[in-house]
């Protein structure tokens, strides 16, 4: 699964609306709905937000891991 597909799969199974997650980015909804349909590659920055927001790590979000581990805490 690509990152943009796995973006869109975190959120809808949150319940949640692109325009949510794209004022949690600092960035417009249409901004955010490009990252999801593979248009516009994601900063780095988003996906480190969006893994903290998810719970979730960077490799799974970025399609490198299947496995859906929790965001390393320090």
């Amino acid at each position: 699964m690509r990152c943009a597909e796995r973006i869109r799969a975190l959120r809808e199974d949150r319940d949640l609306t692109q325009a949510f997650i794209a004022g949690l980015l600092h960035v417009g909804q249409k901004t955010y709905s490009d990252y999801e349909l593979g248009r516009t590659r994601i900063p780095l920055d988003s996906v480190i937000i969006l893994a903290k927001y998810y719970n979730v790590s960077m490799d799974y979000i970025c399609g490198v891991s299947d496995e859906c581990r929790r965001f390393p805490k320090k």
